[in-house]
């Protein structure tokens, strides 16, 4: 599903460049469930960044499901993003006077998609995650816990490829984190959805059945596990 060969990411501020990434390769698999972890500054929400098309690297290619994304134009980057990628953040990013329901349909209102397909879809979303009864609530009245759920159903509702998710137990607290990264477990293993996950906690990590460990911009371990380890 992503492939990518010596891929490298160079920022430059006045005189200073700064390489975040150095000559990265790496297959990621339809199905998988992969952690990159590594200290600050150490490249892993680049490398992110990067698989989701919301930057270009410098060097090396990049191919998603079959498609080039290192030889694609923003505005193609962005078709790549709404067809094949659901993003899940730290800070939910939901629309404050919407209900759940509604945050879910944004996806899909970008895609253009009818009224009433849309909201079938959109309900369909929050049934996997558990959320049927909170559909037309506003974020303020749901939990961190559900607000987070709310934004994976958003990430879901376009059936896509690959779902990326950015320190997703950041803003959670452990019991609402493990709830999190279990509901992630079952849509990996029951519904064998590729998940990308960012975060700087070993036990979060563990959820996943791969762990890649970045410094300094380059990979220095890559840990495939023939169990997933529970946490308790």
């Amino acid at each position: 599903m992503i492939k990518i060969k010596n891929l490298s990411k160079l920022y430059k501020s006045g005189q200073i460049q700064v390489e975040a990434l150095k000559n990265i390769s790496i297959d990621i698999e339809e199905g998988e469930f992969v952690s990159i972890m590594g200290p600050s500054g150490s490249g892993k929400s680049t490398l992110l960044n990067i698989i989701g098309c919301l930057d270009h690297a410098t060097d090396g290619t990049y191919e998603l499901s079959g498609n080039r994304v290192d030889e694609l134009s923003d505005s193609k980057m962005s078709e790549i993003r709404n067809l094949f990628i659901g993003f899940v953040f730290q800070n939910f990013h939901l629309l404050p006077r919407m209900s759940a329901i509604r945050n879910v349909e944004i996806p899909l209102i970008y895609r253009g998609m009818n009224k009433n397909k849309r909201r079938e879809l959109s309900e369909q979303a929050l049934k996997m995650v558990g959320l049927e009864d909170r559909m037309h609530h506003l974020p303020s009245q749901l939990s961190g816990g559900q607000q987070q759920r709310v934004a994976i159903a958003r990430a879901l509702v376009g059936s896509p490829s690959i779902i990326l998710a950015d320190e997703p137990t950041g803003a959670l607290d452990t019991k609402n984190g493990s709830m999190l990264m279990e509901l992630f477990v079952k849509l990996n293993d029951e519904n064998g959805i590729t998940i990308v996950q960012v975060t700087h906690e070993e036990d979060i990590a563990n959820y996943g059945k791969r762990i890649l460990r970045l410094v300094d911009g380059e990979i220095v371990l890559d840990t495939k596990k023939q169990w997933r380890e529970k946490n308790v």
